[in-house]
C-alpha cells in the first residue's frame, strides 16, 4: 500500500531538466512510483539545452520526503538544484502580528489613544471594572495557554516548541470568528505555578483556552482556574474534541439509523480527550459507554485507578465488561479512538456489531487506517484533513469563544457544549448526510457563527433545552 500523502509534508524542489523528450515524463513517473502526490510543475527559466522547473510534491512523512528527494535526484537527465520545505517556509518569521485598530497619524490621535486621553479610560475602569469589556481588548480577547507537556501527538516538548501550535490556534480564532487570541507559552510544568501565572494575566483576557497540557494534570489545572477566575476557562484538547465527536456521532448514527441511547460505545484512551468525550456522550443521552485504557476495560474493581478513572468507572460500563479492547468491542456499535496510532486491528473491528462506526482520531497516525476497515465500517472518521469526516476542534472553539465573549459568560457549561455539538451536526445535515459526510468541512465559514449563536442561546436562563 502506497503511503498517504499530506500537505503537512509538502516540499518544492527546483530542478534543471535536460531539454529532451521524455525527461519530464521520467521525473513525474518516479514521483508517482514512490507514492508522492504531484501538485504543481512551474517553469522558472528556459535555455537551449535545459529547462529549470519547480516541482511541488506532497509526502506522507519526513522519511518519505527523503525518499522522494533522493529518487528525484537520481532520475537521468535531472539535476536537483534546491529543496524547500513549504511547511517551514509558512512558519518562517512566525504566523502572527499585532495590528492597530485606530489610526496614529497626528498629535491629536496620540492624545486620544495615549496620554492624556487614556487616563480617563483607566479611571473609568477603576470605578467600574465591568467597563473593561467594552473599553479594552478584553471583550474580544482569548489567551491560548500551554506548558508544552502534551504538544499534539509529539509528547512533552516543553514551552518553546508549543509556540507554533499556539500561533496556529490564534490564527484560527481570528480568521474564523474574529477573536483576538494571544499565544502564552509558560516555562513551567508546576501546576501551582501555571495556575498562578494564568490568574496573574487574566485581567487582559475575556477567556482562557488551555492547550496541550498533559493528562491527568490538565483536569486539576482547569478545575482550579474555573473556580478562581471570572472568565470562561476551556481546555480545548478535552472539550473541543468532545463537542465535535458528539456532533459527528449524532449524524453517523442517523446514517446507520440508530439512536444514541440504544448503542454500545467504546472509547479507546481515557486521557484528556477520551475522558471529556465520555462525559459529554453521557450528558447527551448515551447509556452504554465503556472506556478502555492501558489496563483494559475500565471498571470499579481495577486496582490503582487514578482519580479521573475512578470517577469514570462509577458512571460507565454498565454491563461490567472486563478484559481487553477486543472484549469491550464485542457487539459494540461505535468505537472512538483517542489514544495512539496502530492500536486497533481489522479483527478488532470485525468483533463489532454489523455496520460499525469507527472514529480513529489519533494524529498523525490513526488507531486504524481507513483503508484497513474499508468494506467493514459503515462510517469512518479520523483527525486528519486528508480523509473524509475530519474530527477537528476548529469546528468548535472559534465559535464557542465568539459566543462566550458576546454574552459575557463566566463559565462554559455542558448545556453550551451540547448546543454547540447540535449546531455543528445540523450544518452538516443541511447539505445531506452520507458515510463520507457526517461533519462539516473545517473551512466552512458558516460553522463558527452557528456555534456562537447556539452558545449565546444556551447562555440565556430562560431558553428551553429544545431551543438551543
Amino acid at each position: 500500500m502506497l503511503p498517504h500523502a499530506s500537505p503537512g509534508f509538502a516540499f518544492t524542489v527546483r530542478c534543471r531538466l535536460e531539454n529532451a523528450p521524455g525527461t519530464l515524463g521520467r521525473l513525474t513517473s518516479e514521483i508517482g512510483k514512490l507514492g508522492g502526490d504531484l501538485r504543481a510543475i512551474d517553469i522558472v527559466s528556459v535555455a537551449h539545452r535545459s529547462i529549470v522547473r519547480d516541482i511541488t510534491v506532497l509526502a506522507s512523512g519526513m522519511d518519505h520526503v527523503d525518499q522522494l528527494v533522493r529518487g528525484i535526484a537520481a532520475v537521468p537527465g535531472v539535476e536537483l538544484l534546491e529543496y524547500s520545505d513549504r511547511v517551514v517556509a509558512a512558519h518562517r518569521g512566525g504566523k502572527l502580528s499585532v495590528v492597530s485598530r485606530v489610526p496614529l497619524r497626528t498629535r491629536d490621535d496620540l492624545s486620544m489613544v495615549y496620554t492624556p486621553g487614556v487616563a480617563r479610560i483607566s479611571t473609568a475602569i477603576a470605578e467600574d471594572p465591568s467597563r473593561a469589556r467594552d473599553l479594552t481588548i478584553k471583550g474580544n480577547c482569548v489567551a491560548v495557554v500551554s506548558d508544552g507537556s502534551a504538544v499534539l501527538g509529539l509528547g512533552n516538548l516543553g514551552a518553546l516548541p508549543s509556540v507554533p501550535v499556539l500561533e496556529g490556534k490564534a490564527i484560527l480564532f481570528k480568521e474564523l470568528a474574529g477573536v483576538d487570541a494571544f499565544p502564552i507559552a509558560l516555562a513551567t510544568q508546576d501546576d501551582d505555578a501555571i495556575v498562578a501565572a494564568v490568574q496573574a494575566i487574566a485581567p487582559v483576557f475575556g477567556g482562557i483556552n488551555l492547550e496541550d497540557i498533559a493528562s491527568p494534570r490538565c483536569f486539576g489545572i482547569e478545575a482550579r482556574l474555573e473556580e478562581s477566575l471570572d472568565v470562561p476557562v476551556f481546555h480545548d484538547d478535552q472539550h473541543g474534541t468532545a463537542v465535535v465527536v458528539l456532533a459527528a456521532l449524532l449524524n453517523a448514527l442517523r446514517v446507520v439509523e440508530k439512536e444514541l441511547a440504544a448503542v454500545r460505545i467504546v472509547v479507546l484512551g481515557c486521557g484528556a480527550a477520551g475522558t471529556a468525550v465520555i462525559r459529554l456522550l453521557l450528558a447527551a443521552g448515551a447509556s452504554d459507554v465503556i472506556g478502555v485504557d492501558r489496563a483494559g476495560a475500565v471498571h470499579p474493581d481495577l486496582p490503582d485507578l487514578p482519580a479521573h478513572l475512578r470517577s469514570l468507572a462509577a458512571i460507565t460500563n454498565p454491563r461490567r465488561i472486563r478484559g481487553t479492547l477486543g472484549d469491550a468491542l464485542a457487539g459494540a456499535d461505535v468505537v472512538i479512538g483517542a489514544s495512539a496510532g496502530g492500536l486497533v486491528s481489522r479483527a478488532d473491528i470485525g468483533r463489532m456489531a454489523p455496520g460499525p462506526i469507527v472514529f480513529a482520531l489519533a494524529n498523525p497516525d490513526p488507531e486504524i487506517s481507513p483503508e484497513e476497515v474499508e468494506g467493514i465500517a459503515a462510517v469512518i472518521a479520523t483527525g486528519r484533513s486528508d480523509y473524509p469526516n475530519q474530527i477537528n476542534n476548529v469546528l468548535c472553539f472559534p465559535g464557542l469563544f465568539r459566543g462566550l465573549l458576546d454574552c459575557g459568560a463566566q463559565r462554559v457549561t455542558d448545556r453550551m457544549k451540547l448546543a454547540a455539538a447540535h449546531a455543528i451536526a445540523a450544518l452538516a445535515a443541511e447539505s445531506g448526510l452520507h458515510p463520507e459526510h457526517v461533519v462539516p468541512s473545517v473551512l466552512n465559514r458558516e460553522v463558527a457563527p452557528a456555534v456562537a449563536a447556539a452558545v449565546r442561546a444556551a447562555a440565556r436562563p430562560e431558553a428551553s433545552p429544545a431551543s438551543v
